[in-house]
């Protein structure tokens, strides 16, 4: 048995919060962890609304159903099943984005901000790492750079940018065994990053969602 593979042409989809225009001083772009989906990911981004800054939610490629209920569906960037091939398209697709929407911005006028939730922040480090992507800061909050991602290569983009971790006190999908070897791995490459730690568990916190919010507003003035 031989495996091929075949480039195709499909339609992917993001959402936005926000108005695209010259008024925009901060593009986020935000990716969901698994079995969500990007229009109700975004929802929770709400209390960061600002006039000038613009959010956008890709969403992941492979769409599934979470249930038997038809109404729950989710997605997911990647599985271990050809898996480099899923990173090169979500990669691919990504940087497609990217490219449509701060293309028409003025990109040195305007801060960009990469955050991956969970399944994401394994999608949101390569992309960083090794897409067209030019961020000033990359939020990694409930997950770890992947293992796999050189470091010494694809890591000094991450080291060129602002990095923040962050994660609950209770997440239960990482230990403060896993966290002491992530910071560990980072410091062994030079890379600085700033940590942030909240009360709960694996999700988004509106009170430090509008921390990072207001420190990207105050470095503008």
């Amino acid at each position: 048995m031989e495996e091929h593979h075949l480039t195709v042409t499909r339609t992917a989809r993001y959402f936005t919060r926000g108005t695209p225009g010259d008024h925009v001083r901060d593009v986020w772009f935000v990716c969901h962890g698994y079995s969500q989906l990007a229009a109700s990911f975004l929802a929770l981004f709400s209390t960061v609304d600002a006039e000038h800054r613009l959010i956008v939610a890709p969403e992941a490629l492979s769409r599934f159903y979470t249930s038997h209920e038809p109404r729950a569906v989710g997605a997911s960037w990647m599985t271990r099943e050809d898996r480099l091939t899923e990173i090169a398209d979500y990669i691919a697709f990504l940087d497609a984005v990217y490219s449509q929407v701060v293309g028409p911005l003025d990109r040195s006028g305007i801060g960009v901000h990469v955050l991956g939730f969970s399944q994401g922040v394994a999608t949101a480090a390569r992309w960083v790492a090794q897409g067209n992507v030019q961020a000033d800061r990359l939020i990694l909050w409930g997950g770890a750079v992947p293992p796999d991602l050189d470091l010494k290569g694809d890591g000094r983009k991450l080291a060129a940018l602002e990095l923040v971790l962050v994660l609950g006190k209770g997440d239960e999908f990482a230990t403060e065994e896993q966290l002491a070897e992530e910071e560990a791995r980072l410091k062994e490459h030079g890379i600085s990053y700033r940590l942030i730690r909240f009360d709960g568990g694996h999700r988004l916190d509106k009170k430090v969602l509008s921390a990072l919010a207001a420190d990207a507003d105050e470095r503008r003035v």
